[in-house]
């Protein structure tokens, strides 16, 4: 089993950057792919990007590519991602998760095992 827990979500203002972490715990944790997913209110559960298992292939959504980036540290057991020129409409609960194969994959029910969220507010 994995578990993973989210943080560094909170409340921005329009163009600036933040970064988020997921924490695992689990023995297998450096085997499997992360992605990383959010929220908005009212609406479906979004893919934002991936990272394989070693930190090496990277896939990002359309709309959030160039803007937000994915990086894993698996001596820490920790993968991040960064959120740059954060706009309204990126306000949603962003989760990690992480699933049982070391490559990355884009929809919600690739993934074994999440985290709780955090919330990420980007308002003036």
């Amino acid at each position: 089993q994995v578990q993973l827990v989210e943080s560094g979500g909170g409340l921005v203002q329009p163009g600036e950057s933040l970064t988020l972490s997921c924490a695992a715990s689990g023995r297998s944790f450096s085997n499997y792919a992360v992605g990383w997913f959010r929220q908005a209110s009212g609406k479906e559960r979004e893919f934002v990007g991936s990272i394989d298992s070693k930190g090496e292939g990277k896939g990002f959504s359309d709309s959030m590519m160039g803007r937000f980036s994915i990086s894993r540290d698996n001596a820490k057991n920790t993968v991040d991602l960064q959120l740059y020129g954060l706009k309204p409409e990126d306000t949603a609960v962003y989760y990690c998760a992480a699933r049982k194969s070391p490559y990355v994959a884009a929809t919600v029910l690739a993934y074994d095992y999440w985290g709780q969220g955090t919330q990420v507010t980007v308002s003036s």
